[in-house]
């Protein structure tokens, strides 16, 4: 017979196994979000669609673009061409990360700054909610929705859900 600190000792231990795989997997989503950035800026039409899933879609207010290999083909799309032959910084936010088990929700914000002459302009500031899953390959995203924040009402509604108010 197990003694009643045994008892509690394996459910402390299975508590911290818990906890240290859901730190895990936000350092994963953190991890595949920041990836991004670089690799829309560098057009590598790889490592952006090795982002989604395979049936992953990507929603950014116009026709959705479905499918990774689609996704991935953006970066050789204008007028995302002419923005990195003139100097572009796609740069992610620090996202809200809500997890739940092997799916999670990522809201946050994304800007494009474009070189222009001597400086660098702000081309977009945008809503995002990322939806995610763990797959055998690691996180992948499964939808990013992309509101511009231009005082309409998508970009708000965006973070409100991500914050539970929508």
């Amino acid at each position: 017979m197990r003694q009643p600190e045994a008892i509690g000792l394996e459910q402390r231990l299975a508590d911290l196994e818990g906890k240290v795989r859901a730190m895990e997997d936000q350092l994963a989503i953190y991890q595949l979000l920041a990836r991004y950035g670089p690799s829309v800026d560098s057009r590598s039409e790889t490592s952006t669609a090795s982002m989604w899933s395979a049936d992953g879609i990507y929603d950014f207010g116009e026709t959705p673009l479905r499918g990774n290999l689609a996704i991935g083909g953006l970066v050789n799309s204008e007028p995302h061409v002419s923005y990195v032959a003139k100097g572009s910084a796609h740069v992610m936010s620090m996202p809200l990360v809500l997890l739940d088990g092997e799916s999670a929700v990522a809201t946050g914000y994304s800007r494009l700054y474009v070189h222009r002459e001597d400086d660098w302009k702000v081309e977009r500031a945008s809503a995002n909610r990322w939806e995610l899953a763990k797959t055998e390959d690691g996180w992948k995203v499964l939808n990013r929705q992309n509101r511009m924040l231009d005082g309409s009402s998508g970009g708000r509604e965006l973070l409100s859900q991500g914050i539970g108010e929508g």
